[in-house]
């Protein structure tokens, strides 16, 4: 397994990650974070343990560089630039296609609330390169026209106690094209913090990616015949 701290170079600065990749590796999980939070979000990478159980990498990256941080910790300006966040996971999505580790893998875009609206932004724009989006507890409804953009699979997790996120969540979900599920965590509220929602965000999160590796595979053998 390599685990390394790297370097991003996004949008004329240079972002922060923390990479891990087994070996082999099925495919490699880019996390965006959501507003105020960061790379070591203790959520996100008990999510990023759970996954590389299944052997995908994981890429857990700052957003925001180490100039920013403090400035959007005073003003917020920075956390709620859906475009600006959705142009520097481009970047990262970009940078994991030249890495050796990552070269040829697929990429799976794991988003928690604002971060999932930057998710959505990016897949639209790498719809080639990205597997699947998940979304934790999101805005995908500040994605705006890139819902319709997108082509690749999204899966929308929602706490059952989360009654405004999950209409948002259901107003977007009506805006997609591209084959998509929302399902709801009973009991669970914006952060997931009750005793098992948590893990029960990170198993639903690798079966369904389990499931579009597979779903490749079949089409792939598909085409060969």
């Amino acid at each position: 397994m390599i685990s390394q701290m790297v370097t991003v170079p996004a949008d004329g600065v240079v972002l922060t990650g923390d990479l891990v990749v087994p070996t082999p590796a099925r495919a490699v999980v880019l996390f965006a974070h959501g507003s105020g939070s960061s790379r070591l979000s203790p959520r996100n990478r008990m999510v990023a343990a759970e996954l590389r159980t299944g052997g995908f990498g994981t890429l857990l990256m700052d957003l925001l560089s180490e100039q920013e941080e403090p400035r959007d910790t005073l003003t917020a300006e920075y956390r709620f630039d859906i475009p600006l966040l959705g142009r520097r996971l481009v970047a990262a999505i970009d940078w994991l296609e030249v890495q050796p580790e990552t070269r040829g893998l697929q990429v799976v875009l794991f988003g928690a609330s604002t971060g999932a609206a930057a998710a959505l932004v990016a897949a639209a724009e790498r719809n080639h390169r990205v597997l699947t989006v998940i979304s934790r507890g999101g805005r995908p409804d500040l994605a705006h026209d890139a819902l319709s953009r997108v082509r690749t699979p999204v899966l929308l997790i929602v706490g059952g106690r989360d009654p405004e996120v999950l209409r948002l969540n259901q107003v977007a979900a009506r805006q997609l094209w591209a084959p998509h599920s929302l399902r709801v965590v009973p009991g669970a509220t914006h952060l997931f913090e009750e005793p098992g929602a948590l893990e029960q965000v990170a198993a639903t999160a690798k079966e369904w990616c389990d499931e579009r590796l597979k779903a490749l595979r079949h089409a792939a053998e598909e085409r060969r015949w």
